[in-house]
């Protein structure tokens, strides 16, 4: 390894091999290609498909500016868009060297310290790290000059959040982490959404400008205004941490957002949002309102008479059962979801503000891990969620979130199976055995319905007086 490729890890002299490029042509391997982002192949939302509308070599995120935004003097350029970027201009023969280093202020450890007669500098870490950079020009004649001393402070400063995917709970559980980070830091952040979702949450978060992924990707000289970019997403390939600080499978869904912006991730706010005509319910009388439709079969409450005993409970208690889903019924090949017997349909492609007033004038919300479930979180309604390929930690906190402890559970958080999103029937333990989906077909009526009482019971809900003790 050449000297311009060496980093001091930890105390400054223990020079160590690393993962940050420097070259003499200019522009690292971090810049390469699709600007060093991430292919669509190696991204995946919560619910199992890749970045939607994408080739697998193409990228969901927008790639920085080809050179670094801010100038330094001397033609030394740099930002913190995707990480730490130092471009040095070359020097002619016999004038001497630059020294580039890169650290973080609050740990103090030297990451890249390298001396090279021109290129540029890219760190390997593209989470948010206090970075600290230096740079210094080490003349033929023995003078040295510290011409740039920086270090990263987001006060009043253009950034950018990317948010990768299209799906409804991946935004929905991001967006909160982002308006911490413009709280905390005083920047000025602009966050990069699915088009579909910006109505729902453009104007009921004026912490952050929200703008449509489309329109940003239209925009040729997008990404050349920001001090510093970071991009949110499951990055299940990152092996080696330097898109994610915590494998996200460890921390939960809306979690690992808050570890790779480096705000405070122990809070489970949902964000604002805009639900028209609000104040007034779609129907009279109580409802509930239930989504049973998910993009794998893994997600799907796989009890064969689940939701009719559920159904049944709640219409003897006297609630109408309203079903938001987007589909009447999801599959592939030989296997197929409906929507269940006894609930009022009211799938098909509507507004997700609509889906909202559904969920805010609901008594509760009853589903899976998905999206509507986090819609119904933004709204305000209490949540009743069934998973067990999950963890409970990979979720908003619910008190009535329900799983089976005596099955097989939780493989989604199990960093030792990489999922397949190319497999509607991924079961990563017991694909092709009479276990398969045991995680969510052993969680029985009897479980869910008595998760219910306890919701109706704290919330002084109507109906238990009217429903039978038990569903058979």
């Amino acid at each position: 390894m050449s000297s311009d490729q060496r980093v001091a890890s930890g105390l400054v002299g223990e020079v160590e091999q690393s993962g940050l490029m420097a070259n003499e042509s200019g522009l690292s391997s971090a810049l390469s290609g699709t600007g060093g982002m991430p292919p669509a192949s190696e991204l995946t939302d919560s619910g199992g498909t890749s970045a939607a509308g994408l080739r697998n070599e193409d990228s969901p995120y927008l790639p920085p500016a080809p050179v670094p935004c801010l100038e330094a003097g001397m033609g030394i350029r740099f930002d913190f868009n995707d990480g730490a970027r130092v471009m040095v201009p070359d020097l002619p023969p016999e004038t001497g060297e630059w020294q580039v280093r890169l650290s973080d202020r609050v740990t103090g450890n030297i990451l890249f310290d390298a001396r090279l007669k021109g290129g540029m500098v890219a760190s390997t870490k593209k989470f948010f790290v206090p970075f600290g950079v230096d740079v210094w020009l080490h003349r033929e004649n023995g003078a040295s000059e510290h011409v740039v001393q920086h270090d990263l402070d987001l006060r009043e400063r253009q950034v950018l959040v990317q948010l990768p995917v299209g799906t409804l709970g991946d935004t929905l559980a991001w967006l909160p982490a982002v308006i911490r980070m413009a709280r905390q830091t005083g920047a000025s952040v602009t966050c990069s959404v699915a088009d579909v979702i910006l109505p729902l949450v453009v104007d009921a978060n004026p912490d952050i400008t929200l703008v449509g992924q489309d329109v940003a990707r239209k925009d040729g000289g997008f990404t050349s205004r920001f001090y510093a970019t970071y991009n949110l997403g499951l990055f299940f390939t990152d092996k080696e941490f330097c898109r994610q600080p915590t494998d996200f499978r460890h921390v939960g869904l809306h979690r690992t957002a808050a570890y790779i912006l480096g705000v405070n991730p122990w809070r489970d706010e949902p964000p604002a949002i805009t639900i028209p005509d609000g104040d007034h319910a779609p129907i009279d009388g109580p409802y509930v309102v239930v989504a049973t439709q998910a993009s794998t079969q893994c997600k799907y409450w796989n009890n064969p008479a689940g939701w009719h005993e559920v159904i049944a409970f709640l219409k003897g208690c006297g609630y109408r059962v309203i079903c938001i889903d987007q589909k009447p019924f999801h599959g592939t090949g030989y296997v197929y979801n409906h929507i269940p017997h006894g609930v009022e349909d009211e799938t098909g492609n509507r507004p997700l503000s609509e889906r909202a007033r559904w969920l805010r004038h609901a008594s509760f919300f009853i589903g899976l891990s998905s999206g509507l479930a986090w819609l119904a979180h933004a709204a305000g309604t209490p949540v009743v969620m069934i998973s067990g390929f999950t963890h409970p930690d990979n979720e908003f906190f619910t008190p009535y979130r329900v799983i089976n402890w005596h099955t097989c559970n939780s493989c989604w958080n199990d960093a030792s199976h990489q999922f397949d999103h190319h497999d509607f029937l991924w079961c990563p333990r017991h694909k092709g055995t009479d276990r398969q989906f045991e995680c969510s077909r052993l969680i029985t009526g009897t479980q869910v319905i008595h998760t219910i009482r306890g919701l109706m019971k704290d919330r002084n809900l109507p109906g238990l007086d009217n429903a039978v003790l038990s569903v058979t």
